[in-house]
């Protein structure tokens, strides 16, 4: 199997962290593999929120439908995407879609990253967007799209959910 087939199947959303601090240059990282995500006419609409403020994180978690983990991890990247980016060269569906799609691909490459690095995350997607925005002053022209809590799991791997098999979800045709 390939190094990134490896890496995509070791992958699991994270829900428990150790408390270690995370190091800057593994931060570094991170930031730096979701800048190289690919993005629709390399317009790169998304800009990243590091909050490792205890307060802060407290107040993500409530906004996050009360999802405690969040507040275990000793960094939390909030990604936004800048709809209006992408609109300036294509229109409604850059707003709508592409955008959305640019950041998605930004999130998976933090996750993949912080996988290689040993180090446990979990895109969370479920909030009170107005809620988020609030806690961290994000502009109107930002739209937040997904929590990541970034830390050294403490979750068993082996209680990762099963997929469903290729036959289910695969047609060719």
């Amino acid at each position: 199997m390939s190094t990134i087939l490896s890496l995509v199947r070791s992958r699991y959303s994270v829900r428990h962290y150790k408390p270690d601090p995370l190091p800057e240059a593994l931060l570094d990282q991170l930031l730096e593999a979701a800048r190289w995500a690919p993005s629709a006419g390399n317009l790169q609409p998304w800009f990243f929120y590091v909050v490792t403020r205890q307060e802060k994180k407290e107040a993500l978690a409530q906004a996050a439908l009360n999802q405690r983990f969040i507040v275990q991890a000793p960094v939390v990247i909030v990604v936004c995407a800048e709809p209006e980016r992408s609109a300036r060269v294509y229109g409604d569906r850059g707003r709508r879609l592409y955008c959305i799609q640019d950041t998605a691909a930004a999130v998976q490459n933090i996750l993949l990253t912080a996988n290689a690095l040993g180090l446990g995350t979990c895109w969370v997607g479920a909030f009170d967007e107005e809620r988020v925005r609030e806690c961290l002053d994000i502009p109107p022209e930002l739209i937040p799209v997904a929590i990541i809590p970034v830390g050294y799991p403490a979750d068993d791997p082996a209680r990762r959910p099963k997929r469903r098999e290729l036959e289910e979800i695969v047609s060719y045709i």
